[in-house]
């Protein structure tokens, strides 16, 4: 048997309007799936987040990088909820023996995210797929590694028949800039639209990039799809739903 614990706002547009549930679900939330799982004997997974880093001054980030969060910041309320639910499953593990996995997820997309998400994803491909400019913070500098929600759900599934107890980074370690992720978005579309550029949030991370080494050594696992082809399935997606959401 086995508790996945999933649950959490993960989009800054969710966890800056729900601060202290998404706190209370890092911990009271956490706490009541590990004794859940330790009640039936079963193995006990948290998804974890690449936001355990922060604004990395570690570049790309292996998981034995403590990372550089600001604990009072507004995006500190999803960081720190997840360290500590980090710290708390790595108890239950020491303490209790239990079987627990920990997997640091980095950014991935695909079918079937929300029209209103929030996160950059959804948000460029709505904009460029209805030839509105494309919301970019800051310079577009800031870069980020893209991961298929497929690839996502292979690694994550190898990790819970490992023996594994540590932090395990699963993400695509391919990196690009915002700007050219917006790029690319108004190139695959053919959309119209040009890039607006707005103030860069507080304490967004300037870098984003997964060291899967670990998940190379001890899963054998890494990513399959290219970016291409799972943007195009993505985007197709969006088109249709945004049909969808026009005719109601």
């Amino acid at each position: 048997d086995y508790v996945f614990h999933f649950a959490s706002p993960a989009s800054p547009i969710d966890y800056l309007e729900l601060p202290i549930p998404t706190l209370k679900v890092g911990a009271l939330g956490t706490h009541n799936t590990l004794g859940l799982a330790k009640d039936k004997g079963a193995a006990f997974l948290l998804a974890s987040t690449s936001e355990c880093y922060g604004d990395p001054l570690v570049h790309p980030q292996k998981e034995d990088y403590w990372g550089n969060v600001n604990p009072i910041g507004p995006r500190g309320v999803y960081d720190e909820a997840k360290r500590f639910a980090e710290a708390m499953t790595m108890a239950y593990h020491r303490y209790h023996k239990m079987d627990t996995k920990i997997v640091r997820i980095f950014n991935t997309y695909g079918p079937r995210m929300r029209l209103r998400d929030g996160r950059v994803v959804p948000a460029l491909i709505s904009q460029a797929l209805t030839n509105e400019p494309l919301t970019v913070f800051g310079d577009g500098s800031q870069t980020r590694s893209f991961c298929y929600v497929s690839d996502l759900i292979d690694g994550i599934f190898k990790l819970s028949q490992s023996d594994f107890h540590e932090p395990v980074n699963i993400g695509n370690p391919r990196e690009m800039t915002i700007k050219q992720f917006a790029e690319e978005i108004i190139r695959i579309t053919g959309a119209k639209s040009r890039v607006d550029y707005k103030p860069l949030p507080v304490d967004d991370p300037k870098v984003r990039q997964p060291d899967i080494s670990r998940a190379k050594k001890i899963l054998g696992w890494e990513p399959k799809v290219e970016f291409d082809e799972g943007i195009k399935k993505t985007i197709e997606y969006f088109r249709n739903a945004l049909k969808g959401a026009g005719s109601n």
